[in-house]
């Protein structure tokens, strides 16, 4: 890859989760760190991703983004996708665990989770409502579900299928939005599965890239 195609992603230019490494452009980060590709990112603030300029290269005015050449993409998801699939290190060799990896890509984002965000959000839209303890029993139910399937398939494996995969850096990623709740706390393959995910080097450096952002004082917007 030349100077002249390297990729270039969009990322906060203040991240609400102040450094955390939640933000969704540390899906990308990681994955390029795996796969040892170079690439570029471009700050906006949140003004600038309503913009036109910016809802150009995604729709519904989010981040990341990812542009190489006359190709741009948007969704997490479809981009690691693309990513893998140009380049050997986040899917398997053989073409049905490669097909399982995948697999487990979707499942993350389709299934895991869409309940844990809207547990995660539910303290900010409606926290403040006489009602909300209820809701809220309602709504950890649901991700405990959730968890207690995917302990159930993880078992005492490392990896979701096997070897590391674009399914396990998904998975890790969405599981750590539940950092802080608690309810991690009765699973404990699942909070070893995520440190594993979390020591790897290329996870490490793309964090270290995300604070970085944060601690460098970035622009507001």
């Amino acid at each position: 890859m030349t100077a002249e195609t390297i990729p270039t992603i969009t990322a906060f230019a203040a991240s609400p989760d102040r450094g955390a490494g939640l933000a969704r452009d540390m899906r990308l980060r990681w994955a390029f760190e795996e796969l040892g590709q170079p690439y570029d990112v471009r700050l906006v603030s949140f003004s600038e991703m309503k913009a036109p300029a910016h809802m150009a290269l995604h729709p519904f005015g989010q981040i990341p983004t990812y542009e190489e050449g006359d190709l741009a993409l948007f969704e997490t998801g479809a981009i690691l996708l693309h990513l893998a699939g140009r380049h050997p290190g986040l899917l398997p060799d053989d073409p049905g665990a490669r097909s399982r990896a995948v697999t487990w890509l979707f499942a993350a984002l389709n299934t895991v989770e869409p309940p844990i965000v809207e547990l995660e959000q539910s303290r900010y839209i409606v926290g403040d409502r006489p009602w909300y303890g209820e809701l809220r029993e309602v709504l950890e139910g649901r991700v405990r579900a959730r968890l207690d399937q995917l302990a159930a398939r993880l078992g005492e494996g490392s990896w979701l299928d096997g070897a590391f995969s674009v399914g396990d850096l998904m998975m890790v990623l969405v599981l750590r939005r539940l950092e802080g709740a608690g309810i991690l706390d009765a699973y404990p393959a699942l909070a070893a599965y995520i440190a594993r995910g979390q020591a790897r080097p290329a996870y490490r450096r793309a964090f270290a890239a995300q604070l970085a952002v944060f601690e460098d004082g970035p622009a507001k917007g």
